[in-house]
């Protein structure tokens, strides 16, 4: 099976993101580029090119974060979009905000202290900590109407 194509865009973000980690001034950020491929632009450049660029700053010691690895379980990932809602509706809302929701709603004489976090919870642990999320949602949706 041939590899997908490399997405453009998504590789001339990973240029600019290298430069911001590297530090590079915009000067030095379009030496490399033109020392590399002969241009002083991304935009104007092949994907060929943006390779060889990108290899450029890993070699120069930049490393990309690995990408974000969605959960395979639905209930897991509907448990983090809602709580994506009620963070827009309360003006924030972090994932140790969230942990700390889920532990209170897991609390039960098999696991005292609750559950850990919404990857750890089997199907009826998460479908009472989505209620309770959505119920928290409903709140705050009828607060702001």
């Amino acid at each position: 099976m041939a590899k997908p194509a490399p997405n453009r865009g998504a590789m001339i973000a990973k240029c600019h993101i290298a430069k911001a980690q590297l530090a590079l001034t915009d000067d030095s950020y379009r030496d490399l580029l033109r020392r590399i491929t002969g241009l002083e632009s991304t935009k104007e450049m092949r994907t060929d090119q943006l390779d060889a660029v990108l290899r450029e700053f890993a070699r120069l010691g930049w490393k990309p974060k690995p990408a974000f690895k969605r959960s395979p379980n639905p209930q897991i990932r509907m448990i983090y979009a809602v709580w994506k809602d009620i963070a827009t509706l309360k003006g924030g809302g972090t994932k140790a905000e969230l942990r700390a929701f889920v532990r209170r709603q897991t609390k039960t004489p098999l696991h005292p202290d609750g559950i850990a976090a919404p990857e750890f919870l089997d199907g009826e642990a998460g479908n009472s900590v989505l209620e309770g999320l959505k119920g928290w949602r409903a709140r705050l949706r009828g607060k702001a109407a």
